[in-house]
């Protein structure tokens, strides 16, 4: 029986929270699967190790992207933010829930069909699906309907927001439904430019409806959405520090002003910003490059703004409860609660990764470090590490509210192990790649010693190194693993709250401004015109002649 304190909890609907949980079935699958690709991958480079010959190592490097940057996160992202925006909004309709599961089901079928395509060797193109290289026409269209399958849920997500604004006039709309309809629009805007590419250029190039495509383009398309897609990666992990984490520490919201200014920012500015992966492309004009460095640049305030939120939390709640000095509010904090640690370790992570971010974005430095193991070491301290600790930290409470269970002190000792495993593991691995990154070691090839070229016998040891952080790694993805299983299946019942924070009692009152999305959109829909659509015309007008396909495995 439930006492009235019970009650009380702040809990997704049951109906919502099997949509949830289903997304989170998938998202779990999928770190297993990226995560031993992962390792493989890792083994393979150091030269110690052979893939069986039934296994190339850019199939497995094409699994790993795609089943880790593309499936684990959309499905997670998801299925986070339908929990978030039910158990604030007060639940979904039979329709709404309906068109969630339309959704999950054609992501869900567009992913196992992009997945067989890259088990069968017809569809080794990587993660970013570059053309020439070309895959089985299935590939894109199992990538279409993850697309038009993604499209569903967001759609949820907004008109869910709006219906609540409907339904309650005058009341300001709750935090994360602010921000969930933030990530919602910007993921909705901004897989626009893939959509249109996959559908119009490449399935009808890989079903030889057209010999040729165009290479610049389509690349172009794809950085519209593949750096707002960092983005859609990052934000949610952003809900879960303004607006769950300080009520997991006994705080409050420090500014709820300041959070949902620092959403309605990366909406603006997160979009146009694809050309600074293009800076050393021809065919591109150099004036439109260095104005979406300049917006790159200007995404750098919101995450400032994090940051001095966060910390200011943190601080805020040490101080109520005594602490004096300096640093005095560390002592103060639950070091031993999973649910802090896990995104906290994230947090720590994404100062040095944010730091590569404004080096990748600069056209001097990027000389330097375009394309080689410097990028996809700043990556994997971005996405890989301070968003999925978050992630992770999310399910030690997510999961247990969803299925009626408790996070039992043990299960919350080994997902301590689990951050620490995961930061130990990523440090090694990430430190290593960067260094070899800046030795001229490329990404996205196997290790090879190039003819015993000298300068190469200098990334040996980094290669080594990345095996051993790779392995730590996969050690904390079991942990993982099990975790997850545990708070599915077999934790004991009881009650776990989804935990949403307060407003602080002092903080201003929230300006009206911010639930204005004509002109939040108009902004973000002028910056776009402005920063693409010479540009695009002139890649079209003077395009080169297009590329036939290439199967190169």
């Amino acid at each position: 029986m439930k006492t009235a304190a019970q009650s009380l909890l702040k809990k997704v609907p049951a109906k919502d929270a099997k949509l949830v949980m289903a997304h989170m079935y998938v998202a779990f699958a999928a770190l297993a699967i990226g995560a031993t690709m992962g390792l493989l991958q890792v083994l393979e480079r150091t030269g110690s190790f052979q893939l069986p010959s039934w296994l190339g190592y850019y199939q497995v490097l094409t699994v790993h992207g795609v089943i880790l940057g593309l499936v684990l996160t959309t499905f997670f992202i998801i299925g986070f933010m339908f929990a978030a925006q039910s158990v604030t909004t007060g639940g979904y309709s039979n329709k709404e829930r309906t068109a969630g599961w339309i959704g999950f089901i054609m992501m869900l079928v567009g992913t196992i069909a992009a997945a067989i395509m890259i088990l069968l060797n017809e569809a080794t193109v990587l993660y970013t699906f570059y053309v020439p290289l070309q895959a089985h026409a299935v590939f894109y269209i199992g990538l279409a309907l993850v697309i038009a399958g993604s499209w569903f849920a967001v759609w949820v997500i907004v008109l869910r927001h709006f219906r609540f604004r409907k339904e309650n006039p005058g009341v300001r709309t709750p935090l994360l439904s602010y921000m969930a309809t933030v990530n919602s629009l910007m993921w909705q805007i901004a897989t626009i430019g893939v959509a249109y590419s996959t559908i119009v250029h490449i399935i009808p190039w890989s079903l030889g409806l057209t010999e040729t495509v165009d290479v610049l383009l389509t690349r172009t398309l794809f950085w519209y959405f593949g750096h707002p897609l960092v983005y859609f990666w990052l934000l949610p992990a952003y809900m879960m520090w303004y607006a769950i984490l300080p009520k997991i520490i006994g705080g409050k919201i420090f500014s709820d002003s300041l959070a949902r200014l620092a959403f309605a920012l990366f909406l603006i500015f997160s979009i146009p910003v694809g050309f600074h992966h293009q800076l050393t492309e021809p065919g591109i004009d150099p004036f439109w490059k260095y104005l979406q460095v300049i917006l790159t640049m200007v995404v750098v305030v919101p995450s400032l703004m994090t940051a001095f939120t966060m910390f200011a939390t943190f601080e805020a709640t040490g101080r109520e409860r005594g602490a004096k000095g300096l640093f005095g509010w560390l002592k103060k904090m639950p070091w031993g609660d999973a649910r802090f640690l896990a995104p906290f370790v994230g947090m720590l992570f994404f100062i040095p990764g944010g730091a590569g971010g404004i080096i990748n974005t600069s056209h001097q430095l990027n000389q330097v470090v375009h394309n080689t193991l410097w990028v996809t070491g700043h990556f994997h301290l971005t996405v890989a590490t301070a968003v999925m600790l978050t992630f992770f930290g999310i399910t030690y409470w997510l999961v247990p509210s969803l299925t009626g269970r408790v996070l039992t002190p043990v299960m919350n000792r080994m997902g301590i192990l689990q951050t620490i495993l995961w930061g130990t593991g990523m440090l090694i691995m990430s430190g290593a790649m960067h260094i070899q990154g800046l030795l001229g070691g490329p990404r996205r090839s196997a290790y090879s010693e190039y003819a015993g070229n000298a300068d190469t016998l200098a990334w040996g040891p980094y290669q080594i190194a990345q095996a051993i952080g790779g392995s730590i790694l996969f050690l904390g993805m079991i942990v993982m693993i099990i975790i997850f299983i545990n708070l599915a299946f077999f934790a004991p019942k009881g009650e776990t709250e989804f935990p949403v924070a307060e407003d602080h009692p002092n903080a201003a009152p929230t300006p009206a401004i911010f639930e204005n999305w004509k002109l939040w959109i108009g902004i973000t829909a002028a910056l776009i015109l402005f920063a693409y659509t010479i540009p695009i015309i002139d890649i079209i007008q003077n395009a080169p002649p297009g590329a036939k396909g290439f199967k190169l495995w």
